[in-house]
């Protein structure tokens, strides 16, 4: 399978990005833990990737660490937990994060999560007790390159449309990002503060 990525990054749409390597551009799908470190369109980055199989898509997911890459896979593993909802947890919540949501039975920050109700959070509580892997961050690296590809929206309405794809209705989503100040703000920081609001 395919372990990681290395490439140039050429387009950048929560929670999708667009990967140049050596020519071919792999499309994938990340959490926003992983946009918020990603370089500047036109460098290059690495990403740690996990395939899933379905009959009507492969799918290419990554990550920019082997932490949350390891975190992602031992959630898809839970019964009601597919893909989408464990980008959706690790867009709203860091490795740390969650493993503090787990080491302290903290059910009202998961319910919090678009898509994860009482008892989703609970089973979620009970299975990953023992299935949480070491925290051993590594961050993805990358070397910059010349080519530029400016974004297509501005960041406000990629912010929108990012917590869409997680899962948030477009109201909600709206409301979300209207509450913050997002004058000279990137699509990721406005998402960062919209989710971080969430929690409060």
């Amino acid at each position: 399978m395919i372990g990681f990525l290395r490439g140039v990054l050429i387009q950048k749409s929560p929670p999708q990005l667009l990967l140049d390597v050596q020519g071919v551009g792999y499309e994938v799908e990340a959490p926003m833990t992983t946009f918020y470190d990603l370089p500047q369109m036109g460098e290059e980055v690495k990403l740690y990737t996990h395939l899933v199989v379905r009959e009507d898509a492969h799918i290419l997911f990554g990550f920019a660490s082997i932490t949350e890459r390891l975190l992602f896979k031992s959630l898809i593993k839970l019964n009601g937990v597919g893909p989408k909802l464990a980008l959706t947890i690790l867009s709203g919540q860091s490795v740390a994060e969650f493993y503090r949501c787990v080491a302290d039975n903290d059910i009202g920050s998961l319910v919090r999560l678009p898509g994860v109700g009482q008892k989703t959070a609970e089973r979620l509580l009970v299975e990953m007790r023992g299935r949480l892997p070491e925290l051993n961050k590594v961050t993805a690296a990358g070397q910059p390159v010349s080519s530029y590809i400016p974004p297509q929206t501005s960041p406000r309405q990629e912010a929108v449309a990012a917590l869409c794809a997680l899962g948030y209705k477009n109201q909600d989503a709206l409301r979300m990002v209207q509450s913050i100040a997002a004058d000279h703000k990137s699509c990721e920081e406005i998402i960062r503060q919209a989710l971080r609001g969430t929690v409060k």
